[in-house]
Order: C-alpha cells, then structure tokens, then sequence
C-alpha cells in the first residue's frame, strides 16, 4: 500500500508541475487588441470560505495546535492534503476536508497556499531568553536540522517552512514524529529525533518558532 500511495502522490506532483497555472502569459503582439484578463482563482474563494475560519485569511493561524500556512510551499502543502485524503495522516476535521479532494483540488488549494507570502507571527509577551535562543540553535546544529529546513529554517519543495511557526504546533509535531504518532511521508524526521529528549523537543520548537528574522527576503 505505501507503494501505492507513493506512486499516487508522484502523479499529483507530476500534475502540479505541469499546470499551467503559474505561467506567464504571453504578450500579445502590437496592434492587436489585448487578452482578457485572466478569471479568478476558484480556489483562492475556496481557501477563504473552507480553510480560512481555522488557518487565517492570510494563512497566520490564531487557533492553538493549527499551523500558519503563510509561506509554506506547494509541493510541500499538497503532499499533507494527500496524507490527509489518504489517512495517512490522523486529524478529524483535515480527514473530513480533504477526504473528498480530486487530484485537481489537491492541486488547486495547494497553488493558493504557496503563493501565500511570509506573515511574521505577533510579538512575544516576553523578549526570547538568550539562553534558550542560544540551546535552541546549538540543537538545530547537532540534529542536523539545517540539512533539510536550511539556514534560514524556510525549507522548500516538500521541507516545511518552520521559521516563525506557532510554537504549540511545532511542540506537537515535533513530539508526534517521535512518538512515530505523526507520521511523515518518510522516515526522515522519526530519524532526525530519535536521540532528542523531549525538553529538548520544546527548546527546538521555542528557537524556530522565534527564529531570528523569521519574515526575511529569504523567498519562499
């Protein structure tokens, strides 16, 4: 089954990259009257009817334990709707959205999602503890976790972007891949914390969700 499931995700990706949906239009030539402008995205009135209530208009979350979708990457949102069609990944009420999702729809939320600009989470009750900022990055450094987030902790393709994330969602993710609860479309991240200690867990997810320059022109 997880052949299967790989090779269907492999075919939703495949589509992504072949839509046209991100492609310039071309200019048209001199003396000719100009095209219509192109409709709206469907999807962009979907995003904001179905997943707005939950993850923000402008996808910064204020609900605990919901991710802020602002700056995510495309590649990397429609692998989790796929998780969640699938069942491979156990949330009530994001089984209950995707669930009924065409390949196309998978498609067409994640393009909204992607195209969502960074958005810099609200200031902190407290400034972050040097100390723990300074734990936090050691961890990252130790645990390989620039290896694949990069540097900036912006991920890309099918990494999440965790800079700036909500802290109570990373905390659970973070304990869910080693619990083997969360489960990932690898292995990858049971792997990278399987010697991490939960405290170290919470330190990890304080340090990203306050990285330093968390909304830089980095790029998504």
């Amino acid at each position: 089954m997880r052949g299967l499931a790989g090779f269907a995700l492999c075919a939703v990706i495949l589509l992504a990259l072949a839509s046209p949906a991100g492609a310039q239009q071309a200019k048209p030539r001199s003396g000719k009257p100009a095209s219509p402008s192109p409709a709206p995205n469907p999807y962009a009135q979907r995003f904001a009817t179905l997943c707005a209530a939950c993850h923000g208009a402008n996808g910064r979350s204020d609900m605990p334990n919901t991710p802020a979708l602002s700056g995510q990457h495309m590649f990397y949102a429609i692998t989790q709707l796929f998780l969640f069609r699938e069942g491979r990944r156990n949330n009530e009420a994001m089984t209950a959205v995707a669930k009924g999702m065409s390949d196309a729809d998978m498609q067409g939320f994640a393009n909204v999602i992607g195209a969502l600009p960074p958005v810099p989470a609200p200031p902190p009750a407290t400034p972050p503890d040097p100390a723990r900022m300074k734990k936090g990055a050691e961890l990252a450094r130790q645990h390989k976790c620039v290896f694949c987030h990069g540097d900036n902790f912006a991920g890309g393709q099918q990494v999440p972007r965790i800079a700036g994330q909500r802290e109570d969602y990373l905390q659970m993710s973070l304990r869910g891949f080693k619990s083997g609860q969360r489960p990932g479309y690898t292995m990858a991240m049971g792997e990278a914390l399987s010697q991490v200690t939960p405290d170290e867990l919470d330190t990890l997810a304080y340090y990203a969700a306050r990285f330093p320059g968390a909304v830089a022109a980095e790029g998504k």
